[in-house]
């Protein structure tokens, strides 16, 4: 048996290390991927397009607008009529719009309440919700600065003697709550995924399509062991990306790992095994490479929704929250970040550790029964 194993994997790396295309596609698009994912997915929001027409021109006003033009979240258009806002966020070249009316400093001047109305663009909810909270903290600066200078020059003995609560930020396993440390682990996990899947998948498909499958079949090899020779190869390439892809997150993008290589080892393990699977299966009901491209679609979209990569699980309805205790996927992420960031060990993650093992058992031993029957 192990004879026979051991040319089935040698036939399956031949394969891969003598196509020039396929070494490419295994090594060369996850670490582009990575470096793609890195600097293009993240949770904040820069450079907002804000138009601010000035009604009142005054000196409070100017340094109000000031504000905006000085922060790194906005780029501020001037305009000189309100008209122009309408056109301008139909054409997409601003998101919000702010205006200062006219009275502005002489309201703040009486000690009353000095309006802005702020127009936004709520096409992009998200967007839409972020300038609004970075335009209050503009706003809410310039109110705070004003009136501290407003009692200063009024009462200098009692606004030194007011007290003051100052927040400190105290930020755990991401001190300068970068993006790229939350996305880059994310991102080992949903690859993998798709390498896995898609290679397993589509490697079996590929010898029933092109015949070879019968003429293995009738050579002395066992159909376990050439479930085996098609799932090893697989099994160790998604190993390896995986180095390779934390590598590149490590010495690129400056994500520490802080936690053991060992549990991460362990966790990439069982996910593997769920992920070979989940191909297995897929090649038990495609006939075509086709088949298997669409079907490996439907369950690799879906996946990576519901694993809590770019959004919290906890904001979906419950329903298909109950739905992603299904998905390995939500587990590995849980297991990627944990490691990379917070350095936790097996007691706190053997509960993802051990629900994915069981995912792996259970879709494993239904595709290898699946893919038996198939053959007969």
């Amino acid at each position: 048996m192990l004879g026979r194993l051991r040319q089935m994997l040698i036939k399956e790396f031949l394969h891969v290390i003598r196509d020039k295309r396929a070494r490419f596609l295994l090594f060369g698009p996850p670490i582009i991927q990575t470096l793609v994912f890195g600097y293009a997915a993240t949770l904040e929001i820069k450079h907002v397009p804000i138009a601010i027409v000035d009604y009142d021109n005054s000196q409070a006003s100017r340094d109000l607008v000031s504000r905006f033009q000085a922060s790194r979240y906005f780029e501020v258009r001037r305009i000189a009529d309100r008209r122009e806002i309408a056109d301008l966020i139909d054409r997409d070249q601003v998101n919000m719009a702010l205006q200062v009316n006219s009275g502005f400093a002489r309201d703040l001047g009486k000690g009353e309440t000095a309006h802005l109305q702020v127009i936004v663009d709520a096409s992009n909810s998200n967007t839409a919700l972020v300038g609004l909270g970075y335009v209050n903290q503009v706003a809410q600066g310039f109110a705070r600065d004003f009136r501290t200078a407003a009692l200063q020059r009024q009462a200098p003995a009692l606004a030194a003697s007011l007290p003051e609560i100052v927040v400190e930020r105290r930020p755990w396993y991401n001190p300068d709550l970068s993006s790229q440390w939350f996305f880059v682990p994310g991102v080992i996990g949903n690859l993998v995924l798709v390498i896995v899947v898609t290679l397993t998948a589509f490697a079996v498909v590929r010898e029933r399509e092109i015949g070879t499958l019968e003429q293995i079949m009738v050579t002395p090899i066992r159909r376990t062991e050439f479930i085996l020779g098609k799932t090893i190869p697989f099994f160790l390439i998604g190993l390896l990306d995986t180095a390779l892809i934390s590598l590149a997150g490590t010495l690129w993008f400056h994500v520490p790992l802080t936690g053991s290589f060992l549990v991460l080892a362990a966790g990439t393990v069982c996910f593997i095994l769920c992920m070979l699977g989940v191909g297995l299966f897929i090649s038990t009901v495609s006939a075509t490479q086709q088949q298997a491209m669409v079907t490996s679609f439907f369950f690799i979209m879906p996946a990576v929704i519901f694993s809590g990569f770019g959004s919290p699980i906890s904001s979906m309805p419950v329903f298909l929250q109950r739905l992603t205790y299904l998905n390995p996927l939500r587990y590995q992420e849980v297991v990627l970040r944990s490691v990379y960031l917070k350095g936790v060990g097996f007691e706190v993650l053997w509960p993802q550790m051990a629900a994915m093992a069981l995912i792996a058992a259970v879709m494993l031993t239904v595709s290898v029964l699946r893919f038996r029957k198939s053959l007969e």
